[in-house]
């Protein structure tokens, strides 16, 4: 018997969360009677794993346990006797320790994945871009909603109405609970890749939450599973992986921040590289260049240099051009304007940066370039004041202790 503790339960809640959520919705097709059942299976297992110890398989302990509470809280609903019965037959013959999370199998569905359903399902065209993303962040990802709040720079209330709201029309409106038909993949991808891009940078934000940082690559593979030809998904997966190559070196052994610049290079994982590689020559050689495949491209030339000052900075302006003609955004224009830095100096870089305030003032990164360009200016009191705002805007971690450390440790 192998004992564990509160924080470790919570861990291991936080890594299965999504799996038994996805498979209690396509067994129950209600997403408040999962959400409900699989909290309850948390608490119950608060209360006794610690003294019983971890059972064999925790993730099918949580999803058996979770789908029993809702059998019971739906015997006591005689108004959906119907549902339950179908549930009973789903869910015969297990025994709950073998259980490894999935639903029922989808009747002609190319991929068996409970989790995979449930994207799909929360990025239906039924609902808005940002609702489809902040509900999927919170089913999936198993992201609190103050998590997923701050993810959107929104209050934790107004956060919790959106979901609310977003759960009743999925269930008004019948919203199906499956992977979409081969010709509508196409339409229905780019909130999908935004959510499992979100699941994965929000994972990087948040220390308690970097297992999720596996389950978005997981998923990536899955989407690409599914939709070989799209370069767009491919792309994507070759993005999480070269990022995910520098996860050892980013931060020292007592959690602080490591700068790219002053990375030690030999920590990048290598083996994430090649594949990386081997999958923006792919999309290279399709010549169907989209916001991710860029990115990823980007990204590919920061590992190719075998130190910072060997960086092609001007092929990774030459790219974020490119990127800029696809997605128009302001955080483009910010980045490729750090690119300029680089090559053309902080003066021309700090001239590109400040028109862009108006659009970033509490989006943190850009307070954190400005206040490097201004230290490389020695303007040092607007740097200093920069970093003060970066600080208070930026979330708890190794990020915001980084920019409230004294200038001369930084």
């Amino acid at each position: 018997m192998r004992l564990v503790g509160q924080e470790a339960i919570g861990q291991i809640f936080r890594q299965e969360y999504g799996r038994s959520l996805a498979a209690l919705i396509g067994w129950f097709g209600d997403i408040d009677v999962a959400e409900d059942a699989v909290q309850e299976a948390y608490a119950l297992a608060l209360n006794r794993w610690p003294a019983e110890g971890l059972p064999p398989n925790p993730g099918g302990w949580i999803t058996t346990t979770a789908r029993h509470r809702a059998i019971d809280r739906l015997r006591r609903r005689t108004r959906e006797r119907r549902l339950l019965d179908e549930a009973a037959l789903l869910a015969g013959g297990d025994d709950g320790d073998g259980d490894d999370g999935g639903g029922p199998a989808e009747a002609g569905g190319a991929v068996p994945d409970d989790r995979l359903r449930l994207i799909f399902t929360c990025c239906h065209p039924a609902l808005a871009a940002e609702t489809q993303v902040a509900l999927t962040l919170r089913l999936l990802g198993g992201l609190s909603t103050e998590q997923v709040a701050r993810c959107f720079l929104m209050t934790e209330t107004a956060m919790a109405q959106r979901l609310v709201r977003a759960k009743r029309k999925i269930k008004a409106a019948r919203i199906p609970y499956r992977v979409p038909a081969g010709h509508e993949l196409p339409d229905r991808l780019p909130p999908v890749l935004a959510v499992v891009y979100l699941i994965y940078t929000t994972s990087q934000a948040e220390p308690q939450e970097r297992d999720l940082c596996g389950e978005a690559i997981r998923l990536a593979r899955l989407l690409t599973a599914l939709m070989p030809d799209e370069s767009e998904v491919t792309g994507l997966l070759a993005l999480l992986l070269l990022i995910e190559s520098r996860r050892a070196a980013r931060t020292r052994p007592d959690g602080s921040l490591v700068l790219l610049s002053e990375q030690d290079r030999n920590r990048w994982d290598r083996d994430l590289i090649e594949e990386g590689h081997a999958i923006v020559r792919r999309c290279l050689a399709r010549d169907r260049p989209g916001p991710y495949q860029l990115q990823a491209a980007i990204h590919a030339v920061h590992a190719d240099a075998p130190t910072a000052a060997a960086t092609d900075w001007r092929q990774i302006i030459t790219l974020y051009d490119h990127l800029y003609a696809l997605a128009s955004t302001p955080v483009v224009a910010l980045n490729r304007a750090i690119a300029v830095s680089e090559a053309h100096g902080p003066a021309t870089a700090l001239a590109l940066i400040d028109p862009l305030e108006a659009e970033l003032s509490q989006y943190y990164p850009f307070h954190v370039a400005r206040a490097h360009l201004l230290r490389r200016l020695d303007r040092h009191s607007e740097a200093a004041s920069a970093y003060r705002r970066a600080a208070a805007l930026a979330p708890p971690g190794a990020e915001r202790d980084y920019l409230q450390r004294p200038p001369a440790h930084r």
